[in-house]
């Protein structure tokens, strides 16, 4: 199990903004979130859930944000997290000559470059 850090009430908003953007975005690892579409909408559903109750004023912004701290450890990887907010691991080396197992490696690094421009930290 990954680990992750607490999602701060007073950065709500950036998170939501961030996660949905990077939940929508084609490109981004987060729109085929670990396990198919039918996951991937499931995570999109219940991130506009916990948005839609934070901007309705339905539930408190502390509520949200330790649902949204839940929802990252269930969709995210923890790499992914890193990325987000900031603290990213160093992607890729772009010196060598690539080997048969750096290709397949190089998607998720794409991927996670991609993720970059969603970085809430």
């Amino acid at each position: 199990m990954a680990v992750y850090g607490g999602i701060q009430a007073h950065e709500l908003e950036r998170w939501l903004y961030a996660l949905t953007n990077a939940a929508y975005d084609r490109r981004c690892p987060l729109s085929k979130v670990h396990g198919g579409n039918a996951r991937a909408r499931t995570a999109r559903q219940d991130l506009l859930y916990l948005a839609h109750g934070f901007r309705a004023g339905e539930r408190s912004r502390e509520a949200v944000a330790d649902g949204l701290g839940r929802w990252c450890q269930r969709y995210l990887t923890e790499a992914e997290w890193y990325v987000l907010v900031g603290g990213g691991p160093k992607i890729g080396t772009r010196d060598r000559p690539a080997t048969a197992v750096e290709s397949v490696q190089k998607e998720p690094d794409q991927a996670l470059e991609i993720l970059m421009q969603h970085r809430v930290g």
